[in-house]
């Protein structure tokens, strides 16, 4: 018998190219999204940004988020004051910065609580199915009926505003609808023949659920966590512009449009929180978009 060459070998596929590391990997990968998704890398951009500033707000922030100086009330933008002053002298810049960190701090952690209790009540209602999934399917029906905002609203005036509460709410109140996305979800994973055949060998519903359905619903949660925590920046702004935010003298965005409202002569109090709540919303709702078209095979070929 003749042997076969090395290089013919290589051309009739018997040889493969070890693998590039990992590390490589992920950085063609990341070039591949910056090229192809350039308003989502945008996005992107502009999400790290806003996360870098709300984690170092303490040594971005030039003075305290309560630093008051009443003889620099409604100064204009300045040297020593970039973003000017407001109605009680306090550094715009600084507190805009704080306000990152409270309306990001709040998102994300609601998105992730979202998440979690969306995940198991999806999951869970999708893979027993029959009696079970009705009757839960028809408690997320009465649930996503109730007015959101208002719900939060009237715990918050019962129990009073804080932080904790704000984020369990806001987390809990929009899990109902993105259920529904989980459930649709693994209702189409769940007929692969790789959960059958876990299931034949001995598995139980619980290492089914974790170790062979959850992993591949991962890209509609990535994807989810993304555009919920914009729209739940939205939810908190709401709620500090209504005055059921955090209480101060923590500064949110919301309360400060909210103050801008008397002082409708002194544009620059409601253009900088709208600039960088308009920017941070925009951001995510783009870069979770592009990562929708990366992740969601139906999606890749699409212009």
């Amino acid at each position: 018998m003749s042997q076969i060459s090395a290089s013919e070998a290589e051309r009739e596929g018997l040889f493969f190219a070890p693998q590039p590391p990992r590390v490589v990997r992920w950085a063609r990968g990341l070039w591949h999204f910056t090229r192809t998704k350039r308003l989502g890398a945008f996005g992107a951009i502009l999400v790290i940004t806003m996360v870098v500033l709300a984690v170092f707000a303490d040594l971005v922030a030039p003075f305290a988020v309560d630093h008051q100086v009443l003889t620099e009330r409604f100064q204009g933008p300045s040297a020593s004051h970039i973003m000017g002053t407001d109605n009680l002298g306090r550094d715009m810049f600084s507190r805009v910065v704080f306000g990152a960190r409270e309306s990001l701090s709040i998102a994300l952690a609601a998105a992730g609580l979202n998440l979690v209790a969306a995940t198991a009540l999806g999951t869970v209602s999708a893979y027993y199915g029959k009696w079970f999934d009705l009757l839960i399917q028809r408690f997320v029906d009465m649930w996503i009926s109730m007015p959101g905002l208002l719900v939060i609203i009237l715990f918050v005036s019962v129990f009073g505003p804080s932080k904790l509460l704000i984020i369990l709410l806001i987390g809990l109140v929009g899990s109902a609808a993105t259920s529904r996305i989980v459930r649709g979800s693994v209702l189409s994973i769940k007929q692969n023949q790789y959960v059958e055949s876990a299931r034949v060998v001995g598995a139980n519903d619980l290492r089914i659920m974790v170790r062979h359905i959850l992993p591949n619903i991962a890209p509609v949660i990535v994807v989810f966590f993304t555009i919920n925590a914009g729209v739940f920046i939205i939810t908190e702004a709401s709620l500090a512009f209504l005055g059921f935010g955090t209480p101060p003298p923590a500064a949110t965005w919301g309360r400060m449009l909210n103050v801008s409202r008397t002082f409708l002569f002194e544009p620059w109090l409601a253009f900088w929180p709208g600039l960088f709540l308009t920017l941070t919303v925009f951001g995510f709702q783009v870069f979770g978009d592009a990562l929708r078209d990366v992740l969601d095979p139906r999606q890749r070929g699409a212009a």
